[in-house]
């Protein structure tokens, strides 16, 4: 994917103002979507089966009327339904009805039994409620011809019932083979179940002009390198261990050091010049069995914490895998928040995260005074234990804060408030991990593979965001960074893939960038 700004559902309504503000006709843009989706739906129709083409009262209909006149042309079979009366369409909708030309039928006397495709052109990302009546028996109907007959649909921008900002339902929706959308992706189209609804995406070229983004300005995108690449650390031919960073992770006592020496280990593979692993003394032993390239020293609690920080060579610390839940853990971050130089990072997973579950708001307070860049990285679990399902921290009692009212459904915009109530940058991870700047940037994980869902997993990923910020990346293009290669580690490895296979990944995964 190499167009990684991604439009909301306003932002590319404004897209298209901009368009033909700039001399590009609305039937033209019209035309050119249709002929995308006509392109894909020929793609996939069996040979010799009659397509079904679903219309409704919108620009998306228009787009469908176009596609199903262009499939005609090509020496198809088209039948066409209209959700709604024809002489209530309105401008270039109604333009492409006429174009159309031939007979258009009603949604309610759709029969599929010998139909081989059908072109969803009922609703677009706009939806504003949840379907009911008439659309929602239709949409039922389409998924369960496809279901049972194996047969495919495509979608005209997002699978009717599918809201394009957030990739949340509306009552129901579509689940295409295909998707055909226009210009830029829409966050509906990365997020679940938005994602897994849409099937194959395909981005269309319709004459948008590109300098449209350049007044929309727009502030998600979706992760990947071209995101990030020109910061990536590269060392130089005078390079040496000292100029590459030195991280520092903190173990868990000697029945849970697995998961730092994980973090360590990612921490070195991503390119930090050293790595040392602060140990409690009981454990000291376990994790010098077990380590080479990594250094240990001693650590029992905040005091140790506070004398090992007062070297400023170690610029970043990671700390919460295996770390326990408690006031010590509470102790040590504190510590290190307050500790040494503003530019020394902070990376907290997991327990680092839950001990401050009593407060959330001292917790980011905490955060906000140390003028130290910090990076969260919670799954869903984490996430609900200091921040309410729209992002908004949680008071010590369990209360919300009282901000405004408004609803966020979406990960993203949760991921973003989230981001901005703590003053870190947040990895909310999941299977569409959302990456979130307290200044309101964000990127979406579109492509990371399920054999990521194992045990230490997130371990490794927080130690690979250490080794990038313990080499000066930018902090919000490390976490993106560490998050796609996370990802194409998983990708490279495959099936039976365990996290201790990630770090040993990363050569590859860095040569390739």
């Amino acid at each position: 994917m190499t167009k990684l700004e991604l439009l909301t559902t306003s932002e590319m309504a404004a897209a298209d103002r901009l368009s033909i503000a700039a001399g590009v006709s609305g039937m033209a843009l019209m035309e050119r979507a249709g002929a995308a989706v006509a392109d894909c739906a020929l793609a996939l129709a069996p040979a010799g089966r009659r397509i079904a083409v679903l219309c409704g009262p919108g620009n998306n209909g228009g787009d469908g009327f176009v596609a199903a006149r262009l499939l005609r042309e090509q020496g198809l079979v088209v039948d066409l339904h209209l959700l709604g009366e024809v002489d209530r369409l309105r401008g270039d909708a109604a333009e492409a009805a006429r174009r159309w030309g031939r007979s258009i039928q009603p949604c309610s006397a759709l029969d599929l039994e010998d139909a081989g495709l059908v072109v969803d052109g009922l609703f677009g990302a706009g939806l504003a409620r949840d379907l009911y009546g008439e659309a929602l028996a239709l949409v039922e109907k389409v998924n369960l011809w496809s279901q049972v007959s194996g047969l495919p649909v495509v979608a005209i921008d997002v699978p009717s019932g599918l809201d394009g900002d957030t990739g949340s339902v509306r009552g129901a929706a579509i689940a295409a083979r295909a998707t055909v959308t226009f210009f830029r992706f829409k966050p509906g189209h990365l997020l679940l179940p938005g994602r897994k609804l849409c099937g194959e995406l395909h981005l269309a070229d319709i004459g948008t002009p590109e300098l449209a983004l350049a007044a929309i300005r727009p502030r998600a995108f979706a992760d990947g390198p071209d995101l990030w690449r020109v910061f990536l650390p590269s060392p130089g031919l005078e390079a040496h261990k000292y100029a590459r960073g030195h991280a520092l992770v903190l173990s868990g006592g000697p029945w849970s050091t697995g998961a730092a020496r994980l973090s360590a280990r990612a921490a070195l593979r991503a390119g930090a010049g050293l790595v040392t692993l602060a140990s409690p003394r009981e454990a000291l032993a376990i994790n010098a069995a077990q380590v080479t390239s990594i250094m240990l020293t001693p650590c029992d609690g905040a005091a140790d914490m506070a004398a090992i920080l007062s070297d400023a060579r170690k610029n970043v610390l990671v700390m919460g895998p295996g770390a326990g839940v408690g006031k010590p853990t509470m102790d040590m971050v504190l510590e290190a928040l307050r500790s040494g130089s503003r530019d020394r990072s902070l990376v907290l997973d997991a327990d680092a995260l839950t001990s401050f579950q009593d407060d959330p708001v001292g917790f980011a307070n905490a955060i906000k005074r140390s003028g130290k860049p910090v990076v969260l990285t919670p799954h869903e679990g984490e996430f609900s234990r200091l921040f309410n399902n729209e992002g908004w921290l949680l008071e010590s009692n369990g209360e919300r804060q009282t901000y405004d009212e408004t609803p966020f459904h979406s990960k993203l915009e949760r991921a973003r408030r989230a981001a901005r109530e703590s003053g870190a940058t947040l990895i909310l991870k999941g299977p569409d991990t959302v990456i979130a700047s307290p200044d309101g940037r964000a990127a979406i994980s579109f492509d990371a593979p399920p054999w990521l869902a194992t045990a230490g997993s997130g371990d490794v990923l927080a130690g690979l965001v250490g080794g990038l910020l313990a080499q000066a990346m930018p902090v919000f293009e490390a976490a993106c960074a560490a998050v796609w290669i996370h990802g194409a580690c998983a990708r490279a490895i495959g099936p039976g893939l365990i996290s201790e296979d990630l770090p040993e990944a990363m050569p590859g995964v860095l040569r390739g960038l």
